[in-house]
Order: structure tokens, then sequence, then C-alpha cells
């Protein structure tokens, strides 16, 4: 049972996030075979408060 988990800064749209779970799905079917009903698909969405590179979040780095 072929798992994905993908985080993403958080706003995009319910509709930008069921076409991604459905490209991901059809990817990991295409790729490795597994029906689809087997594929879990699990996003998560952060704040860009809470997701940092070099000491700097992202909220931060888009202030400036």
């Amino acid at each position: 049972m072929p798992f994905v988990q993908i985080s993403l800064r958080e706003g995009r749209t319910p509709e930008q996030i069921r076409s991604l779970i459905t490209a991901l799905t059809s990817a990991v079917t295409e790729s490795v075979g597994s029906p689809k009903e087997s594929v879990r698909v699990v996003v998560t969405e952060v704040p860009g408060t809470h997701w940092a590179a070099g000491d700097v979040t992202l909220e931060e780095k888009s202030l400036s």
C-alpha cells in the first residue's frame, strides 16, 4: 500500500488540493503499478509562520 505524504504552505484552494491528490495517485499507479484503491495520500498544509529555512520563516521572507 503506497503512502504519499506532502507538506505545502497553506493557501491553496480545495480544488487545487483535490487536483494534487488526483495527480499524485495517478503518478503512483503509473510508476509502480499499484491499484488506485491502495494508494494513500495525505496533504498537510503548514502556516508560513511554522516553516523556515536558514532561520527565516516563509512569512518573514514574504514580508521582506
